[in-house]
């Protein structure tokens, strides 16, 4: 099999820990571009805050090449940043989401991702770091009135943060009870969010009509991820593959695990392995 584009989620997948980008990832995804292939980030984040990244990948700015963000909610080419879909979530259930959520305990910190900016309500020592590390730009909020949902911008996702997984239970018995299963994709990440996009929006449908798109079939692509949020796109590509440290979910879902994890350039183990040297998906 020959394949075209590669798809990856960023933390605990392509970024190390810390939020670096390990150089045998650099330089493998370097390779394969100038090789035509397209590597496209696929991410919960906002396409803004990983323009770093793309930078340092040598993508920003280039034509035929994209980001998709927000959990499959807005599909951007990276030259000139230009949005070619938005899956938004409704502005009153987006408000039952965050009023459901934060009922939780008052130390959850909540987050709001408009389609160009991330607004942050109670913001925690820990997320404070995180955002740091990994150099997201943000906006504090105080308390969101209706104003607020009504005038921002179409608004991609609501999400939690907690360090504790028995709270991220809670929040997410807590949204789904009030707003309804039906309603939302309801995912975790990073071992502290618990994310809600509109229901259908997800990694894995937004990878199908990125591909359509580009006239490829989804047996030429390739997913890599780690957690709860990235099951759709390893299932709907023609390889999914799970990195080293990935849950055992996302392990028995993919097609192949690999033997590095995030730190260690697991990215570029796959490059390597199914495009750089054309080794085909059957040996597997």
């Amino acid at each position: 099999m020959t394949y075209r584009m590669f798809v990856s989620d960023l933390d605990e997948t392509l970024l190390n820990d810390d939020g670096t980008v390990n150089q045998k990832n650099v330089a493998a995804i370097k390779a394969a571009v100038a090789q035509g292939f397209k590597f496209v980030p696929n991410t919960g984040r906002s396409f803004n805050s990983v323009q770093p990244l793309l930078e340092i990948l040598g993508l920003k700015g280039l034509k035929d090449q994209y980001v998709i963000s927000y959990n499959g909610g807005a599909i951007v080419e990276n030259a000139g940043n230009k949005v070619l879909l938005t899956r938004a979530l409704d502005p009153q259930l987006a408000s039952q989401i965050f009023e459901a959520g934060i009922q939780v305990n008052s130390e959850i910190d909540a987050h709001i991702y408009t389609v160009n900016h991330l607004f942050i309500y109670n913001l925690s020592v820990t997320d404070r770091r995180y955002m740091s590390e990994r150099a997201v730009p943000y906006q504090k909020i105080e308390y969101p009135n209706a104003d607020f949902w009504t005038n921002a911008e179409p608004i991609m996702k609501v999400i939690f943060e907690h360090p504790e997984p028995a709270v991220r239970e809670q929040i997410m018995t807590q949204v789904l009870t009030t707003v309804g299963s039906e309603a939302v994709e309801a995912t975790y990440s990073s071992s502290r969010y618990v994310e809600f996009n509109r229901a259908g929006v997800e990694k894995g449908s937004a990878t199908q009509l990125l591909a359509e798109q580009l006239g490829m079939d989804m047996s030429e692509v390739m997913a890599i991820g780690d957690n709860s949020n990235d099951l759709a796109m390893l299932e709907a590509a023609g390889l999914g593959i799970a990195v080293a440290n990935g849950i055992e979910e996302v392990k028995k879902m993919a097609n192949v695990v690999m033997k590095y994890d995030n730190n260690h350039g697991a990215v570029a183990e796959a490059l390597e392995k199914y495009v750089l040297k054309g080794v085909d998906d059957a040996s597997i």
